[in-house]
C-alpha cells in the first residue's frame, strides 16, 4: 500500500505525464550537452587532465552514489516534494555555472547537478507508478516516457551545437533554468503526492555503505577503462566496492524494511526487465560514443551535423517506444522484450558486417534498427513497475536508474577497451609521437597535422613528413573505423546473450494489462 490523494481524472494524470516526461527530456539531454560543451569549455578555463577527468565523471558518481538514498528518501519524505526539489538543485546548479571560472568550481556544478539527477529521475519513474494505477494505462505512459527520454540523448547535442555557435559554453547548462523553473511550477499544481505509510525505520549504516559501495563500483569500472585492471586505483576501488556492496546486501536481507528491496529480484520479469536495461545500457554506452567520434573525426561532420545525423535512432525510438505496450498486449511482453534486443542487435550487426570503407548509409540503417529496438525499454520500464507493490516503488526506480548507470560505464569501459585493443592493433606506425599516435585517433590526428605542417615548412626537404603524416591519418581513420565495426560485433553479442537471458526470465503468458501487486 501506498499514501497518496485521491483517484485524478485522467486528464490531469496526462498532464502530470507530461511534466514528469519533459523533466526527464531535459536531464538525459544535459548528460549528452557536455560532450559537445568539452571542447570549448577546455579551451576557456584550461583544466588539468586529472581536472577534466573529474568534470567528466563528477556527475555520473555523486549520481550513482545517491540513487539508491534518496528513493528511499522518497518514499518516507514524499515522492513530489523529493521530485520538485530536484527540479530546484538541478536549475540552481545549472544558473551557478555563471559563477564558475575556474576548473573546480566547475566540477562543483557538475556534483551538484549529479544531486539533482539522483533525486529526478527515479522520482519520475515512481510518480508514473502511483499516478498510473491502472497497468495497462501505465504501461502507454511509460512508453510515452521512454520516447522522451530518447528524443532527450538525441537532442543534447543538437541543443549544444546550436548554442555553442552563437554563444559561449555556459549557455548550453543555462537552458536548463527556465524549463525547471516551469516544471516546479506545472509540478505543484498537476503532480499528486504518494509515500510509503509504513517504510520501517532508516538504516543508517545501509545508507553510508550503498553511496560508498556504488560510488566506488562506478569508479572501478571507469578506472579499469582507463588505466586497466592492474592499476592500482582500479584494484583498491574493486575491493572497496566488494567489501561495502557485500555488506549493504546483506543488510538489506536481513532487515524487513530494507533501505532497498532486493528481494524483488526474486521475481523472474523484474528480473528481465532490469536485464534488458542493462544489456542496452552495456551495448550502446560504447556503440553511440565511438559513431560520434566516428562522424566528426573520420567523416569530418561538425558536432551539430553529428547530432543532426544520429537522429534516426530517436525518431524511430520515439515512434517506437509508445507503440510497443500496445505490441507486449497483442503478442506478448516476452517477445517484444526479447525481440526488441535482437533488433538492437541486428542494428549492431549491421555496423560489423557493413563493407569497407564505411559509409554513412549502413550507419544510418542501423541507427533505426537501434531505436526501434529501444522501444522494447518502455515494456521494460512496465514490468519492472507493474510487477512492484506501490509502496517499493522507488526501490524498484532505484534499481532501474542504476541499471542505466551501471551498464553504461561498463559499456564504455569494457567495449571501449576492446574498441581501443583493435585500433592500436591496426595501426602500423613507428614514427614520431606514435605512442601519442596509439594512444586514440584524435592523439593520432593531431601528430598527423604536426608532421604535415612541419614538411610544410621544410619544404622540398620536409616531403617525407609530410607523406608520412598523410600516411598516418589514413591509417588511423581505417583502424578506428575497424575498432567501431568489431565492437559493433561485441555490442551485438551483449544484446543476443540479453535477449536469451530475458526469453528465459519472462514467463510465456505475461500480462502487462493484468500483472499487477
Amino acid at each position: 500500500m501506498t499514501v497518496t490523494t485521491p483517484p485524478l481524472s485522467a486528464r490531469r494524470r496526462w498532464a502530470g505525464l507530461a511534466v514528469l516526461s519533459v523533466s526527464v527530456l531535459l536531464v538525459v539531454m544535459d548528460m549528452t550537452v557536455l560532450n559537445v560543451a568539452l571542447p570549448a569549455m577546455s579551451e576557456d578555463l584550461r583544466p588539468s587532465s586529472i581536472e577534466l577527468l573529474w568534470i567528466v565523471d563528477a556527475y555520473g558518481l555523486v549520481l550513482a552514489g545517491l540513487l539508491v538514498t534518496v528513493s528511499a528518501l522518497g518514499d518516507r519524505w514524499g515522492r513530489k516534494r523529493m521530485l520538485l526539489t530536484g527540479f530546484a538543485v538541478f536549475g540552481l546548479a545549472s544558473l551557478a555555472v555563471l559563477l564558475a571560472d575556474d576548473p573546480a568550481e566547475v566540477i562543483a556544478v557538475r556534483a551538484l547537478l549529479g544531486v539533482g539527477g539522483a533525486m529526478i529521475m527515479p522520482s519520475t519513474l515512481s510518480m508514473i507508478r502511483n499516478l498510473f494505477p491502472d497497468p495497462g494505462e501505465r504501461a502507454r505512459a511509460l512508453g510515452v516516457w521512454s520516447a522522451m527520454a530518447a528524443v532527450g540523448a538525441a537532442s543534447g547535442p543538437i541543443l549544444a551545437g546550436v548554442l555553442l555557435e552563437r554563444f559561449t559554453w555556459p549557455a548550453a547548462f543555462l537552458v536548463n533554468v527556465p524549463v525547471m523553473a516551469a516544471a516546479i511550477g506545472a509540478g505543484l499544481v498537476l503532480l499528486p503526492e504518494s509515500r510509503n505509510p509504513g517504510p520501517g525505520r532508516w538504516d543508517a549504516p545501509a545508507t553510508v555503505l550503498s553511496m560508498a559501495g556504488m560510488v566506488a563500483l562506478l569508479y572501478a569500472v571507469k578506472s579499469f577503462g582507463k588505466y586497466g585492471p592492474a592499476a592500482a586505483s582500479t584494484l583498491v576501488a574493486t575491493a572497496v566496492a566488494a567489501v561495502t556492496l557485500g555488506w549493504f546486501v546483506v543488510r538489506c536481507l536481513r532487515r524487513p524494511d530494507p533501505l532497498l528491496e532486493l528481494r524483488l529480484f526474486r521475481s523472474g520479469p523484474f528480473s528481465a526487465g532490469v536485464a534488458t536495461a542493462l544489456a542496452t545500457a552495456i551495448a550502446m554506452g560504447a556503440v553511440l560514443l565511438l559513431l560520434a567520434q566516428w562522424m566528426q573525426l573520420v567523416q569530418g561532420y561538425s558536432p551539430l551535423e553529428t547530432g543532426v545525423r544520429l537522429l534516426p535512432a530517436a525518431l524511430a525510438a520515439l515512434v517506437a517506444s509508445p507503440l510497443a505496450p500496445s505490441l507486449a498486449a497483442r503478442i506478448g511482453a516476452r517477445t517484444v522484450l526479447a525481440g526488441g534486443l535482437g533488433v538492437t542487435a541486428a542494428g549492431f550487426l549491421l555496423l560489423f558486417l557493413a563493407p569497407a570503407p564505411l559509409d554513412y548509409g549502413p550507419v544510418a540503417g542501423a541507427l533505426v534498427l537501434i531505436g526501434i529496438g529501444n522501444g522494447a525499454l518502455a515494456v521494460a520500464s512496465a514490468v519492472i513497475m507493474s510487477g512492484t507493490p506501490a509502496a517499493k516503488s522507488g526501490s524498484a526506480a532505484a534499481i532501474e536508474e542504476t541499471s542505466y548507470d551501471l551498464g553504461g560505464a561498463l559499456g564504455v569501459a569494457v567495449l571501449g577497451s576492446v574498441a581501443a585493443a583493435v585500433y592500436r592493433g591496426g595501426l602500423d606506425y613507428e614514427g614520431p609521437a606514435a605512442g601519442i599516435a596509439r594512444e586514440s585517433l584524435g592523439g593520432a590526428i593531431d601528430v598527423a597535422a604536426e608532421l604535415g605542417a612541419q614538411g610544410a615548412r621544410l619544404g622540398a626537404e620536409g616531403l617525407r613528413l609530410s607523406a608520412e603524416g598523410a600516411l598516418l591519418a589514413e591509417q588511423a581513420t581505417t583502424a578506428f573505423t575497424g575498432s567501431l565495426a568489431v565492437t559493433s560485433g561485441a555490442g551485438a553479442a551483449v544484446m543476443l546473450a540479453g535477449a536469451v537471458l530475458v526469453w528465459w526470465l519472462t514467463p510465456r503468458d505475461l500480462d502487462l494489462s493484468a500483472a499487477d501487486h
